[in-house]
């Protein structure tokens, strides 16, 4: 029966020794544990790092065998209104449990920050009202989304991602369990997939295994859905030695495969995370392209990628000599998308660094023209 299990489930920590990560945390609810005593709590997060198994792992050796009956678990995500904080939460309060003395019932509340405030008001009251024989844990990605009434009654422990050599300890002990087939470079796919997040990486473990028998990079990439790693690294190379054309190739086939702009932003912020080279010019890359990560979330079409690996190179060739950027300027690029997305607005003074102007009043679409602009501007090519 057990080898029909997920793994997330199999491998899941049983005592607080078995937890990864987070060392300076887990020591804290340690010392809970030997104590005896535990206070309403807030654990803020990523997912995947571990706060409800450590937390149960707590619950587990503060209240042994009696954890079933005295332990209630539930995810706000899916129960988020007043009417389940009122019914299960007050109900199980209110509940008889032989315990021993100073011993308490646990609710442990995943995604608390999805509470409505109706709830959270009306669980603020529970907190109060049932503190002698009650502790509430509250597990949640964003603790500003808490109102303050709870804060101020839970003490609060901020939990952080998972560094890779965490991640990848916990793989190779699941790998020797297993007797999983693999390669180092399957292993270091893992890791740079998870992110940080011990669940994904058990996930997509499990995933290739099964579906490939082999966990190598090529078989990882394919289950995780990621864009080409390898041919964003390219595409960064070209980009550092100003050579555009060969870029913006490979970025269109990486979107010919079917990758939002998204998913493309998010592969390529871990590509140069991971660039070895000027920590400086590292730095401003990733700036650049949060940047542009935001403006994606705002809706903005996928073709904003193509300006700023343009705009990129722009920023570390001035070295060159002004007449070869005014060579790259006249190629066109540029103002294309400059006339594909330019705005009446905008259309009365325009100027590029080149004799160039740029005049097309029929096309109305304002707010991308304005981050186009925007881009240029912070590079000192173009102001409107």
């Amino acid at each position: 029966m057990e080898n029909n299990l997920i793994w997330l489930e199999k491998y899941r920590p049983k005592t607080l020794d078995e937890v990864h990560g987070n060392s300076d945390i887990v020591d804290k609810l340690r010392a809970i544990a030997k104590m005896g005593n535990l206070p309403n709590i807030i654990l803020v997060g990523p997912p995947g790092i571990g706060k409800t198994s450590s937390v149960l792992c707590l619950a587990r050796q503060i209240l042994g065998d009696s954890i079933k009956e005295s332990v209630l678990e539930l995810n706000a995500s899916d129960d988020r209104g007043i009417e389940t904080v009122r019914e299960q939460i007050k109900g199980f309060a209110q509940k008889k449990v032989n315990l021993q003395e100073g011993q308490h019932k646990i609710v442990i509340l995943d995604e608390a920050d999805s509470l409505t405030e109706g709830a959270q008001q009306a669980l603020r009251m529970i907190i109060s009202d049932y503190s002698t024989s009650t502790r509430f844990v509250l597990s949640c990605n964003d603790s500003t989304k808490l109102i303050d009434a709870i804060q101020s009654r839970c003490c609060i422990l901020r939990f952080n991602r998972l560094g890779e050599k965490e991640i990848r300890d916990r793989l190779l002990e699941i790998i020797s369990q297993e007797s999983v087939t693999y390669t180092k470079d399957g292993l270091d796919a893992l890791t740079f997939t998870a992110e940080g997040d011990m669940r994904q990486a058990i996930n997509n473990l499990q995933a290739t295994f099964t579906g490939f028998g082999l966990v190598n990079r090529e078989n990882v990439f394919k289950v995780c859905d990621v864009p080409n790693v390898d041919d964003l690294k390219k595409i960064l190379d070209h980009m550092l030695k100003g050579e555009f054309q060969p870029a913006q190739s490979l970025m269109k086939s990486i979107f010919d495969n079917g990758y939002m702009a998204y998913d493309i932003t998010n592969t390529f912020n871990k590509v140069i995370q991971n660039h070895n080279g000027d920590r400086d010019l590292q730095f401003e890359f990733l700036r650049q392209i949060a940047f542009l990560k935001a403006r994606i979330l705002e809706g903005i079409a996928d073709v904003l990628i193509d300006v700023w690996i343009h705009c990129q190179m722009l920023q570390y060739i001035q070295k060159l000599s002004q007449q070869m950027i005014i060579q790259m300027l006249n190629s066109n690029y540029l103002i294309s998308y400059q006339q594909k997305f330019g705005c009446q607005s905008c259309n009365n003074s325009k100027s590029l660094k080149t004799s160039k102007q740029v005049n097309n009043p029929s096309i109305q679409n304002s707010q991308s023209c304005s981050i186009i602009q925007s881009i240029l501007s912070s590079f000192a090519l173009h102001k409107c």
